[in-house]
């Protein structure tokens, strides 16, 4: 189950897991997990892996060492690194159409979660923190920057292209389609109504 934990902890990213939703997941009690977790980190420190597995506020994270800090550094300013994933631009997209934009309402477009991709854009300086929206938790509102105008040779916000130009959107409807096909969910009516939503929230 060390294996499953690990996968779990990956997957989950900077959000993490609580010992409740762990517990939910693999049917272990929460004992049995605190028993796996404790070892796990003692075999990461024993076997000087570059991971480690951390607790902060009740929710188990899995995370990078501090003391390897210069060396990811290195790897986000290297030339290689600079071009952005297709995930990353779908997002960016969203929060330049639609900002200032939640966490929650990026993921509620896209169908994923977008933590990560968030760091990413937020650690090239393309997006921004733009304040924080009014509600429960009162979460952090998203925005782009001046280095986003660089980025794209834009002089305004206002110049940028109309949404429908930023997506093939028959390949978008293919993804889903094999998704869905994977899923054994037959959900054509679906894919289209997640195809025109996106369109429709980038719209607004």
């Amino acid at each position: 189950m060390k294996a499953v934990i690990e996968g779990l902890l990956f997957a989950a990213g900077e959000e993490g897991l609580s010992l409740k939703e762990m517990a939910d997941v693999t049917g272990l009690t929460k004992v049995e997990l605190e028993q796996l977790l404790f070892d796990l980190r003692i075999e990461y420190k024993e076997q000087q892996r570059g991971m480690q597995i951390v607790k902060v506020a009740q929710v188990y994270q899995m995370t990078t060492l501090p003391e390897h800090a210069p060396y990811f550094e290195k790897l986000a300013q290297a030339p290689a690194r600079s071009r952005l994933s297709r995930a990353a631009l779908e997002t960016l997209a969203i929060i330049a159409y639609r900002q200032p934009v939640t966490r929650m309402e990026i993921e509620e477009i896209r169908g994923v979660k977008s933590d990560r991709i968030l760091h990413v854009l937020s650690r090239k300086g393309l997006i921004r923190e733009t304040g924080r929206a009014e509600g429960a938790g009162r979460p952090i509102l998203y925005g782009t920057s001046k280095e986003f105008l660089e980025y794209f040779g834009l002089n305004h916000i206002e110049e940028l292209p109309p949404p429908e130009s930023i997506f093939d959107w028959r390949e978008w409807e293919q993804e889903r389609q094999d998704l869905f096909k994977r899923l054994g969910v037959d959900s054509e009516a679906e894919a289209n109504s997640q195809k025109n939503g996106l369109k429709t929230s980038l719209a607004k």
